[in-house]
């Protein structure tokens, strides 16, 4: 049959839709588009920490977690990651810090040492601290001093930046070291402070740096200035012309006490992680900085100090009464003492 014969009209299968229809379509997508922002917006939310409570929102601050550091579990109670006080280490956060202390006596050589460390790009040694009494009156405010160094607030012209890998300081045995050795021990088990013992072998050498140090205390011969410690050859020289008179009848004695000293301030400490050196070893043989560098885990460098010494050569040029000195140690254990045992 022809399409005229058909009993349905045409129109009948064409739908007109309304002329708003497409006004309506997109309110709807709209309407879609803004249901799954929303959506997202909450699954973001609390991802972070924001969730809506009481009508206000309740913003958690997570702090940023430092992926563990690829070391022996041995190693894990040295590591720390300090939050400063006094500023904010920003990128450095998750940089880990090693703690250190020099221990030593006056005139072994720890000031030369310690200029050496304090070249390194990451390490950060903050002097001879507790040479100011208050600080080591008591316990309580040694813990307190350490604390501070330890989490890098304490400031000072060897306090590097954000990055320190290593910080520290130089501890003489007679500034309450040994007085409170039994707290300090746990605290340096506590904090995981790492010990570097610097001694000086030759006592008698020592003792004549003391002497002389002691006399320009006084006198100052630097223009009226006292220097512990020189820069240039020609203020060397200067104090090197001072010759003391050692007291012959108190030279064992006190070159015995000094030796009791350093043995028992090995023994009290023999259980914290420590590391041993000679301030000669170190003059003669430069790789024993490098052995210091890997005892703190940082990278290797060539460390240099500006410092010159003082007493050069032969001991008999810098003693008054070097005959009675020789007599007196001549068949004793300290007549070692006596011979030119490095040169620099």
């Amino acid at each position: 049959m022809g399409d005229e014969h058909s009993l349905i009209p045409k129109d009948s299968f064409i739908f007109k839709l309304p002329k708003k229809s497409p006004l309506v379509l997109r309110m709807v997508v709209l309407m879609f588009v803004m249901v799954c922002a929303v959506y997202i917006c909450s699954i973001c939310l609390k991802q972070i920490g924001v969730v809506p409570s009481a009508g206000f929102l309740n913003v958690e601050v997570f702090e940023k977690q430092c992926p563990e550091p690829n070391i022996e579990p041995w190693d894990i109670p040295y590591v720390h990651y300090p939050k400063p006080k006094t500023y904010n280490r920003e990128e450095c956060s998750c940089n880990p810090v090693r703690n250190f202390a020099i221990l030593s006596m006056q005139r072994s050589g720890s000031g030369w040492f310690e200029t050496l460390l304090n070249n390194h790009t990451n390490i950060s040694s903050n002097g001879e601290i507790f040479s100011v009494k208050d600080r080591r009156a008591n316990v309580s405010t040694i813990f307190e001093t350490l604390d501070k160094v330890y989490n890098l607030d304490w400031l000072s012209s060897a306090s590097k930046n954000e990055c320190t890998s290593a910080v520290g300081l130089k501890w003489m045995l007679n500034q309450g070291l040994m007085k409170h050795h039994e707290e300090i021990v746990d605290y340096f088990k506590t904090r995981g402070v790492s010990a570097i013992f610097l001694f000086r072998r030759n006592l008698l050498r020592r003792m004549i740096s003391v002497l002389a140090n002691s006399y320009d205390r006084d006198n100052k011969m630097l223009n009226g200035t006292h220097k512990s410690h020189v820069h240039s050859p020609k203020e060397a020289e200067i104090l090197a012309r001072y010759k003391p008179l050692i007291n012959t009848t108190l030279l064992m004695a006190d070159l015995k006490q000094v030796q009791e000293m350093t043995s028992k301030a090995l023994s009290y400490f023999n259980t914290t992680r420590h590391i041993f050196l000679y301030y000669e070893d170190v003059v003669k043989n430069r790789t024993k900085l490098d052995d210091v560098q890997e005892f703190l885990k940082v990278p290797k460098l060539e460390l240099k100090s500006r410092q010159v010494k003082i007493h050069h050569g032969p001991l008999s040029q810098h003693v008054q009464n070097w005959g009675e000195v020789q007599t007196t140690l001549k068949g004793t254990g300290f007549e070692n003492f006596l011979l030119e045992d490095y040169r620099k």
